[in-house]
């Protein structure tokens, strides 16, 4: 059966698949759109089934951040090539997933893929959809919301958005370069927490036990050996505990200065990597 040109362009504009293989669908449900649809659905379903086992480890970290800054989504979103993760239609989709885990809070993944997408579309048919169109596997990996009645998110995605940031902060609202670069920073050092007290005690002991058996090692007296291993934590505090390090803009001061300074404090972060 022959179809037109128009019956091909309805079919691309309503589902995103290339016009060949609109075309071919058209021509094996005769003409009828509807069915079309349902065929193109079914051949993006067995891309999925045939992707299953391939590895997925690049794709992009997103954000989304209410208007109000009250809260905030981070969406980690998978795909198998880098070359796939600069699609627009793979960017579009991570960011509008973005969007609906920041209005909607889904309690696990699986929530997550069952939220409308647009229309009739859940997000996990979407997501199928699109593995069809793009012929590569796609999962949405995690997510998480922080929420900040009283403060606000403020977020930070590294340029290429394999790497991204929630932050959130009290005090001083008309401070947003502060937040931004308090985001930033955790960017680019990676803190483990944002206070001492925040770090795990089997970190602490791991750190501890590593300097004094360095300190052993090397022949120390037993007398100095724990102050050895109390100062070896300290550094380790300066280097990975949020507001006790060196500002990443100005390394004369720290975080906790800087921020007190503009007249702000951190509650928590959470901080994506892609593949982490």
């Amino acid at each position: 059966m022959s179809v037109s040109v128009q019956q091909v362009k309805e079919l691309r504009d309503a589902t995103g698949v290339g016009m060949m293989d609109c075309k071919e669908a058209l021509q094996e449900t005769d003409g009828d759109f509807d069915e079309a649809v349902s065929l193109l659905r079914k051949k993006g379903q067995e891309v999925a089934s045939d992707r299953a086992a391939a590895e997925a480890d690049e794709g992009l970290v997103v954000t989304a951040v209410a208007d109000d800054g009250h809260a905030g989504a981070i969406v980690e979103i998978n795909c198998e090539t880098d070359f796939v993760a600069r699609n627009d239609d793979f960017q579009s989709f991570a960011n509008t997933v973005a969007e609906r885990v920041l209005a909607e809070s889904p309690a696990d993944l699986e929530a997550l893929q069952a939220l409308p997408y647009a229309d009739d579309v859940t997000i996990e048919e979407e997501l199928v959809a699109l593995t069809g169109r793009i012929g590569e596997k796609l999962t949405v990996r995690r997510f998480e919301v922080l929420e900040s009645p009283d403060g606000q998110i403020v977020s930070y995605v590294h340029p290429g958005s394999r790497l991204g940031v929630l932050v959130e902060v009290h005090g001083n609202t008309d401070a947003t370069d502060a937040a931004r670069d308090v985001a930033m920073q955790v960017a680019a050092l990676e803190p483990v927490a944002v206070t001492r007290e925040e770090v795990p005690e089997a970190v602490k002991d791991e750190e501890r036990e590593v300097a004094r058996e360095a300190a052993i090692n090397e022949g120390k007296p037993e007398h100095v050996i724990e102050n050895i291993v109390e100062g070896k934590l300290e550094r380790y505090f300066e280097d990975h505990v949020l507001l006790e390090q060196a500002f990443v803009k100005d390394s004369s001061v720290s975080v906790q200065e800087m921020l007190d300074d503009a007249e702000l404090s951190v509650e928590r972060f959470t901080r994506y990597a892609l593949g982490d």
